[in-house]
């Protein structure tokens, strides 16, 4: 098939988990007399919209088994889906074999249900996705006739589409509709494998690892302005994560910005009382405890003021009006990150509005499964740092031993 052909949308299978929207684009399709196959949830959700639907079952003369795991795992489904017009125009006609050339398919929440609390291993199991993963790679692979969706924010640009070109689509949206096919089911496998890898404790690195990444958004540039860069996310940890931070205020969060707001942030984390840390660069330059975070601050800044200017600050307690009002006062800042802000503090900083004012929530360390470096040709991968260093762990090696004031001040803890 020519790569500039247009191909014209006869024949839709729709079956989603999510159905956001569905009722938009399924309307659209009938009004413009495509034909609607579906199966189980998805025919339901359809033909209480009005609108006309075949079963899957009634293509295939076979019921839907397994309790409706198995419904579209069929030679006569996946025919219509890998059929190449004009060379497959034989057999299909032989075996009876419906041409789809619009496959709108999204996939059993995994994700969503193994970050639920309690979630047990059977439950996570039955919600893999089995038929989808698979009628989704079958139309992405033959994207030259067929058009795959995944993704219901895509149902608005599938329509106009639609419309510009008489109920057909084109060779650029099939293909791109295509990579966001395979995209979606990589990061669903990559979860898949890091919830079994997480689950099976050999202390052992895996042989092979998937990263389930997300991009949130483009950034500005990377560490240098000819750097192209981006913001993804692990998304089992996106609610209650620096990615998914809350701000408040300031310019857009550059790449460095990141950095050293992770730095800071994860090092405040590390300790139960009031903590200050200013980072710059990536390397903390004042690391703080004390009875509340404003006296924290003023240790944390005391130790290197002049590499504090321009710094990110991070705290772990809530900020309030007479620490934001102190600490704009005292110094140029870049970034503060806390848990919270009470309301009187974000008017305070809102007098420097160029800086950038974020939350996360549920302020505690989430533990990242690998650390990955970049080096020449590979990356080296290490665990998490959980070590919790006491005065138990330490092997004194000279002749004079440190004292309990020394050792609390080695442990942050001293007042």
């Amino acid at each position: 098939m020519s790569k500039d052909k247009l191909v014209k949308i006869k024949t839709a299978l729709i079956s989603v988990s999510d159905k956001a929207g569905l009722d938009t684009v399924a309307h659209y399709l009938n009004k413009n007399k495509t034909r609607i196959i579906s199966t189980g949830g998805t025919a339901k959700y359809i033909e209480k919209l009005g609108i006309e639907v075949d079963r899957v079952s009634d293509l295939t003369n076979f019921p839907e088994i397994m309790n409706g795991r198995v419904k579209t795992l069929n030679p006569l489904i996946y025919g219509g889906l890998l059929n190449r017009p004009l060379l497959d125009d034989e057999i299909q006609n032989e075996l009876g074999i419906t041409n789809i050339d619009l496959i709108i398919v999204n996939l059993y929440p995994f994700e969503k249900t193994v970050t639920k609390d309690n979630v047990n291993e059977e439950n996570a199991i039955e919600n893999i996705d089995i038929g989808g993963p698979s009628m989704i790679r079958a139309s992405a692979k033959n994207f030259y006739s067929k058009t795959v969706v995944t993704d219901p924010d895509d149902y608005k640009s599938l329509i106009n589409e639609l419309k510009k070109n008489s109920h057909s689509i084109s060779y650029p949206m099939r293909k791109e509709l295509a990579l966001k096919a395979f995209n979606l089911t990589s990061v669903y496998d990559a979860n898949i494998q890091s919830y079994f890898q997480n689950s099976i404790d050999n202390n052992q690195l895996p042989e092979n690892i998937i990263l389930g990444l997300s991009k949130k958004n483009d950034l500005r540039y990377g560490e240098n302005p000819h750097q192209k860069a981006g913001l993804y996310s692990l998304n089992h940890l996106d609610n209650e994560s620096l990615v998914a931070a809350n701000i408040f205020q300031g310019k857009a969060l550059s790449y460095n910005n990141f950095l050293d707001a992770n730095t800071a942030m994860r090092c405040s984390q590390e300790f139960e009382e009031p903590c200050c840390v200013i980072v710059k660069h990536v390397n903390p330059c004042g690391v703080a405890l004390s009875k509340n975070i404003h006296e924290a601050y003023k240790k944390a800044f005391e130790t290197d003021p002049e590499s504090a200017f321009g710094g990110v600050i991070a705290v772990n307690r809530i900020v309030d009006k007479d620490f934001a009002k102190y600490l704009i006062n005292n110094q140029f800042l870049e970034v503060i990150i806390a848990p919270s802000y009470d309301e009187e503090a974000l008017e305070v900083l809102k007098e420097k509005e160029n800086i950038r004012v974020i939350s996360v929530e549920n302020y505690k360390k989430n533990q990242i499964d690998f650390h990955i470096q970049a080096i020449d040709g590979g990356f080296l991968i290490q665990e998490d740092d959980n070590e919790i260093l006491t005065a138990n762990n330490l092997n004194v090696v000279t002749n004079k031993a440190p004292d309990e004031g020394q050792l609390k001040d080695l442990f942050l803890h001293g007042k």
